[in-house]
Parts: C-alpha cells; structure tokens; sequence
C-alpha cells in the first residue's frame, strides 16, 4: 500500500497542499506549530476518517472558514484508488462526507479504504490510562481490517446505550431487556472473538520487537483481558460465557442502572518480567513498550492483509533515546511507505529517506534529500 499524493484544503494551517510521497521513509522538519502533526492527521483520516487529535471536527477547518477537504490517491493490492473526506460547517453543525473514487459513500465503506498505523504522543498513555484508551487502540485496528467488526461494535455500542437508558427508567420492561441482551450477546461475540484473535498475535509481536530492544532482556506481555471470562474462543464458547454473565450480574445492574458486563468493560493487560508495566515500569520502559505495541501492530496488519499500511509517527523520536531511534529508524526504511516528524534531523536516518521541511502551513517544493 503506498499514497501517491496527498491534496488538502483548507484544513487546519494549510490554504492548499498538492503532495507526491515518496516511496519508503518520508521525514518532515521544522519547528513546532508549523503544520507537521497537521499533515499526519490529514493522512490518517484517509485511512480512518477521524481525526487522531480532536473530536471537534470544526477544529480541523481552516480559521474564518467553513469548508476543508483532504484527498488522496493511493496505490492498494485491487489497483489504484482515490479518497477524499470534506469537512463542512453548518447551522445545524460540522458534518463530514465521503468519497471513494469520486462517488459518495457511507463512513463505513470508506473506513479502510486505505490502513494506518498511527503513533503519537498521547499514545504513550496506553500503558497508564484508562482502559478506554486501549480498547480504542485494538477498535481502530480491527475496524480497519474487517467492516464487519466496524458494524458490530457499532450495533454493540447502540445496544448499550439503550440498555443503560432502559435500566435507568422507573419501570423496567422484562421482555424488553431480553431482547437488548441477545443483542449484545450476538455483536458482543463477534468483538470479543476478534479481539481474542488479534491480540494473541500482537503478543507475539510486540514480546519479539521489544526483546530486541531491551538490553536488559526484560520480557514483555500482552494479554487481552475480556470483561466476561471465556474457556473456548469460539462463537458458541464465547456466547454462552456471555449469557451466564448477564443472568449473574443481572441485580446488580438494575441496581446500578448500567449495563456492568461486557466488551465495553474489556481491557489489554501490559506485564514487563510478570509484573504490572503501569505500576512499576519506569517512564522509558512504558515509551519502548508502547513503541513494540505499535510496530506489532503494523506487522499483524501487513500479514493479515498480505499488504502493509502507512506508518505515521509524530514527533515521537524524541522520546526515545538515540540507540532506540537509531534501531526503529533502521527498521522502518524498509517499510514500504512511513511518515515522520520532527523538529530536527533524527540521528541513524537510513540512506534513501526522503527529507522535507515545513513552514507556515507549507511543504517546501524542493526535499532536502530524497
């Protein structure tokens, strides 16, 4: 998979943008708050639609504006394709709308369209926040992967908001309640399956990224820790697991007035020599960690897929220290297309990467080195 070009308008600082990628390692210079993070963010709602920053989609319209689109053409397994996203602002709100090879299409047909792995700042607090974060962290990956994944967690997540307002009510309907729990039951399997699958080879990943990182051959864990315990990983398996558990905490939840049992409540376990990477690791532990996560995760998406995705890093060099750098630098040139920022040129930058710098909202036409 490999971008081609890259058009904005009026997205964020940029007036215009009209960029051709160059093959393998693309590395974007210049001081903060000159648009770097912003072409990143625009990449990454090709592949995801969403931005990685904001959950205002106002936010990423040029200031004064009410209209900013983001394109591009890429190259995939099925051939070439063109996608584009616009953001406009209304009355009633900023709506985003969205096309695949210029016909109109729905969110979920343009999720993935093109796949992205991202990594930025904020993902460092994968290790000590809340687990919400790394539910969001497998959601994207998986959603991008299989639409169908996408329509059941979004089936799921409807069916626990109207539970949640169900069990809140005064007079709670029995038969009703029913019906949202095979509901759940049946989205429910799906995502805990999958989950199940895909987090069992990031372990694998990430424990081997990360042993070649560690000096001190420290060993690092994965492990998906699901909200409802299952013995099989199979629909049945998983299924029946499921119904025990809503008839188990059934009292407590109309108690409670929320729905207490499933993947909403899942969460990724993170252990460094068998202990806990959140209360005990040290700051630089958690930032190689998160770095495994993120480059097993690529490499479980280029097998499952037979084609790899963008790799889109910002600004995160700097966290790292210069042999880690040196050593993921070395290993990224030969992805087939990634992205990078940063305020200066990051040391072990391999021969064939192509070097541009940022100004104000502007690419320079001329790389530095390419």
């Amino acid at each position: 998979m490999r971008l081609t070009r890259v058009s904005l308008s009026n997205f964020r600082n940029y007036a215009q943008l009209d960029l051709e990628p160059a093959s393998g390692l693309n590395v974007f210079l210049g001081p903060n708050a000159q648009g770097k993070s912003n072409l990143l963010e625009a990449i990454a709602m090709l592949g995801t639609g969403k931005s990685f920053r904001t959950n205002r989609d106002s936010d990423l319209i040029r200031e004064g504006l009410d209209l900013a689109t983001v394109g591009g053409d890429a190259v995939v397994r099925a051939g070439s394709i063109r996608i584009a996203c616009t953001i406009a602002r209304g009355s009633r709100g900023t709506r985003k709308r969205y096309s695949v090879n210029d016909a109109p299409v729905r969110y979920a047909r343009f999720l993935g369209s093109i796949k992205v792995v991202t990594f930025v700042p904020s993902d460092l607090q994968l290790v000590v926040g809340a687990p919400g974060l790394r539910r969001g962290f497998i959601n994207v990956a998986l959603a991008q992967e299989d639409p169908r994944y996408y329509r059941a967690l979004a089936r799921y997540q409807k069916t626990v908001q109207q539970k949640s307002a169900l069990l809140r009510s005064e007079d709670v309907d029995a038969d009703l309640l029913e019906i949202y729990d095979r509901a759940l039951i049946e989205s429910g399997t799906v995502l805990m399956l999958a989950r199940k699958h895909f987090v069992d080879a990031l372990a694998r990943e990430a424990r081997r990224t990360h042993a070649r990182w560690s000096d001190d051959a420290e060993r690092l864990d994965v492990a998906y820790a699901p909200s409802v315990a299952f013995e099989t990983p199979s629909e049945d398996g998983i299924a029946a697991a499921f119904e025990a558990r809503l008839a188990a905490v059934a009292p407590a939840e109309r108690a409670r007035g929320a729905a207490l049992a499933g993947p909403h409540r899942d969460d990724l376990e993170l252990l460094l020599d068998g202990r806990s990477l959140a209360a005990y690791g040290s700051q630089g532990q958690h930032r190689t960690a998160v770095l495994a996560l993120k480059v097993a995760e690529y490499t479980v998406m280029r097998e499952r897929d037979a084609q790899p995705p963008l790799l889109l890093l910002d600004d995160v060099l700097s966290e790292l220290d210069e042999a880690r750098s040196s050593a993921f630098l070395a290993g990224i040139g030969s992805y087939e297309q990634a992205f990078v920022t940063a305020t200066h040129l990051p040391d072990g930058l391999p021969e064939g990467a192509c070097v541009r710098t940022i100004r104000s909202g502007a690419v320079e036409p001329e790389p530095a080195r390419c």
